[in-house]
């Protein structure tokens, strides 16, 4: 694996698609991030590590968006602006962020096999949290019984 961390754009997929996306015209950055999350969301078969890995780096800059989530911090990802991203985004990077950690996905098996995979585990489990908050319980009866 080209990486060396377990941050969202810490390998050299993500890296190439944060290139990729701030080479790109502005208008044309959601698309590139709809598409790398479809392509995770929807595997054909295996879900291959280069795949997972940008859907992992697109999620990333959807949570960034969100009011609970954190900015890429990352000095590999995308450096320019990006559009605001329609709400229909956050569950599709939600299905994507599934399939990366489910089977059979190349990048859960490779990370499997890591000293660090656990905390990366963890990190997609927090960026899928804030997507995909739980609804709180309800505090007052709206009737009685």
């Amino acid at each position: 694996m080209g990486t060396w961390g377990v941050g969202p754009f810490d390998n050299d997929t993500a890296a190439d698609f944060a290139g990729d996306l701030d080479e790109a015209a502005v208008d044309d950055r959601e698309s590139m991030i709809r598409s790398a999350l479809r392509r995770a969301a929807n595997p054909a078969d295996q879900l291959e590590a280069p795949d997972a890995e940008r859907a992992v780096a697109a999620a990333a800059l959807v949570v960034a968006q969100h009011p609970d989530g954190e900015a890429t911090c990352s000095n590999y990802g995308p450096s320019g602006p990006m559009p605001q991203f329609p709400a229909d985004l956050r569950m599709l990077a939600v299905d994507a962020l599934d399939q990366v950690v489910a089977e059979p996905s190349e990048l859960a098996e490779l990370w499997g096999e890591a000293a660090n995979g656990p905390k990366w585990r963890q990190d997609i489990t927090r960026l899928r949290d804030v997507l995909d908050l739980p609804i709180p319980p309800q505090e007052e009866t709206l009737f009685e019984i």
